[in-house]
């Protein structure tokens, strides 16, 4: 069995390293908690494998030396998207991701965020403020439709989350087929005529060269007035500008946003001063003890490694998924 120099780049190194060496108790694992530091580390070590984390947004993110450096043969990211890492030689490196790991949980992000405009939340926050006793109605989210862009295993568990709650779920793929909890499948060259028909909009697809700018003006002149818009997704799936267009016009009802362009979003970004938007930062994925699921995963896809197995969830560069 292959015993290959590991390197844990992540900001719960020691949480990590001990689930790993439970695995794994014969294997040199070394630990990096900086972006700055994973360099010199890399050249000490001769690392072979990478397992990591994008713990401190984009960046200084130290890509470079993930996918070009001599000795790394395989990266494997703690997440799911990978386009911080692109583009990379496939023949050079492996890059696998982690899907799967925050699915569900990030379907109960999308939920909460469907719930709080549906029971109309942001308008008694702001009669609060005031200390106003508003009386106001709610309505059920059953019965209304979900546009779900990207069906991978986030967009399913959203999908299923959905249709527990009684929601209409129309989803968009790049290669389409029934997909469970589904009402109605598409492809992307379809989506022009489905946003007039969405009381909710998900965004999970990966940003590739494809989905990048997907969400636009045009979108935005088809969606509802009653539309809310949810991102779980990357930044850059949506174009800001043209959603701050919307959202001053009124052509929507509000968003969720979890992901933006440039991260962290900037103080002073107009998209902070909204009441119908919320604004996380990229945390809808960040769920109590998601790290150590992720190193789990890892270090069974480590164990395939050693024995010469094909990787799980390796990452097409062409795709992006």
């Amino acid at each position: 069995m292959k015993i290959p120099t590991v390197i844990l780049h992540t900001d719960n190194p020691e949480a990590s390293k001990a689930v790993l060496e439970k695995r794994h108790p014969d294997l040199p694992i070394w630990t990096c908690s900086t972006y700055e530091g994973l360099a010199e580390l890399v050249s000490e070590t001769g690392a072979e494998v990478v397992y990591s984390v994008r713990f401190n947004g984009s960046q200084g993110f130290p890509r470079d030396v993930l996918v070009s450096s001599e000795s790394v043969r395989w990266v494997s990211v703690a997440g799911s998207g990978t386009d911080h890492l692109a583009p990379w030689d496939s023949d050079h490196v492996a890059v696998t991701n982690a899907a799967g790991v925050a699915a569900e949980m990030m379907a109960q992000y999308v939920l909460g965020v469907m719930l709080h405009f549906s029971l109309g939340f942001p308008t008694f926050r702001a009669a609060q403020t005031r200390q106003e006793w508003l009386i106001g109605e709610v309505e059920p989210i059953d019965g209304k439709t979900v546009l779900i862009l990207g069906l991978g295993k986030t967009g399913q568990a959203v999908a299923a989350r959905s249709k527990l709650m009684g929601l209409k779920t129309l989803g968009v793929r790049a290669n389409p087929k029934d997909t469970p909890h589904v009402d109605e499948v598409h492809s992307m060259s379809a989506v022009g005529a489905l946003w007039e028909r969405a009381d909710f909009l998900v965004v999970c697809v990966p940003l590739l060269e494809s989905t990048r700018g997907l969400v636009n003006e045009t979108a935005f002149d088809h969606l509802k007035p009653s539309t809310v818009v949810i991102d779980v997704s990357r930044g850059g799936v949506i174009e800001e500008s043209a959603l701050i267009s919307a959202l001053d016009s009124g052509k929507i009802r509000g968003a969720g946003l979890d992901v933006f362009r440039v991260e962290p979003l900037a103080k002073g970004h107009r998209l902070w001063d909204y009441e119908n938007v919320i604004i996380t930062p990229h945390c809808s994925a960040v769920y109590v003890g998601w790290d150590l699921k992720s190193v789990e995963m890892f270090a069974e896809n480590l164990t395939r490694y050693r024995q010469g197995q094909a990787l799980w969830n390796i990452v097409d560069p062409a795709r992006g998924y």
